[in-house]
């Protein structure tokens, strides 16, 4: 096939198709490179590495902290303090002050313990857990019993009660294990829990440990409990002992006014130094004079 005319039916010639024109391409305008843009792509690289950077996280994050904990003290008890050191806060009318402490703690520096101010709150004393049923002792129980005084703290040792034994027996095992002596705190029991025994069995138990207890040492024990589980099963059964309740994270003591409690244990959660783990912080309720009279004479 020719590109030239071609003869149609009539035997006339057609003119022959004129080829297009080509097309222009298309040639994009080249963008001119501006400083100010430069500029920028250098400022939004640097914003997205502040951004990234776990400096600018900390930063927010210990601002949001500090602002939520304004926040949230707006409106509570001015008298209830926070302290850094400890880590927690502190009814501020109490001016005698301990932990308790178990092997949960670990090897206590209680020269470290000793020393450890935040103003005027300082340890004064300590409840030393000891035994527990009548079967297991404290295996820090020893260290702690020796150590603590050398330091100048006021000790007191204390029994995990079970309901379920024999509350007399327990009593003996306490009694074997443990040797108070003058500027000691009375021995204390742990009372917490039922263990699937009626209140009532749990009481008659309870009064047989405090019974025997008192018979060979001729002194009351001290009663713990938490606020809940006293007023639920001990409240009205034993306000002739001097009792220690556990409340937490409160301004106030959420107790009966008529209670007689002498110890407020007020936290779990503080951090001592020569502690490597967290503590509970309690908080006598009386002055210097009041609590001598309340040690071992």
């Amino acid at each position: 096939m020719t590109t030239g005319n071609k003869k149609g039916t009539s035997g006339k010639k057609t003119p022959a198709a004129k080829s297009p024109a080509p097309k222009r391409k298309y040639q994009p305008k080249k963008k001119k490179s501006s400083a100010f843009t430069t500029k920028w792509k250098v400022a939004l690289a640097g914003f997205l590495l502040i951004l990234l950077s776990p400096f600018y996280y900390g930063y927010v994050i210990k601002t949001f902290t500090s602002t939520w904990r304004w926040i949230r003290d707006i409106g509570h008890d001015p008298h209830y303090r926070t302290y850094k050191s400890f880590n927690i806060r502190i009814p501020d009318k109490y001016t005698i002050h301990g932990i308790d402490v178990s092997s949960y703690q670990g090897k206590i520096d209680w020269h470290r313990v000793k020393a450890m101010r935040e103003d005027e709150v300082h340890i004064t004393f300590a409840f030393i857990k000891a035994t527990e049923g009548v079967v297991l002792v404290d295996p820090y129980f020893q260290r702690n019993w020796r150590e603590a005084p050398k330091a100048g703290i006021i000790c007191g040792a204390y029994h995990y009660f079970r309901p379920k034994a024999s509350g007399k027996w327990q009593a003996v095992f306490f009694l074997q294990n443990v040797k108070t002596e003058k500027g000691d705190l009375p021995m204390a029991v742990d009372v917490e829990e039922l263990n699937g025994v009626a209140p009532a069995k749990m009481r008659e138990e309870l009064k047989a440990f405090l019974k025997q207890v008192e018979a060979k040492t001729k002194i009351k024990p001290i009663v713990y409990s938490g606020v809940k589980f006293y007023q639920d099963n001990l409240e009205g059964y034993f306000d002739d002992y001097t009792l220690w309740i556990a409340h937490y994270y409160q301004p106030k003591l959420d107790v009966a006014k008529a209670t007689k409690w002498a110890f407020w244990q007020h936290s779990d959660k503080a951090k001592v130094n020569g502690i490597n783990h967290i503590t509970d912080f309690d908080a006598f309720n009386g002055d210097s004079v009041a609590f001598t009279k309340l040690l071992v004479k």
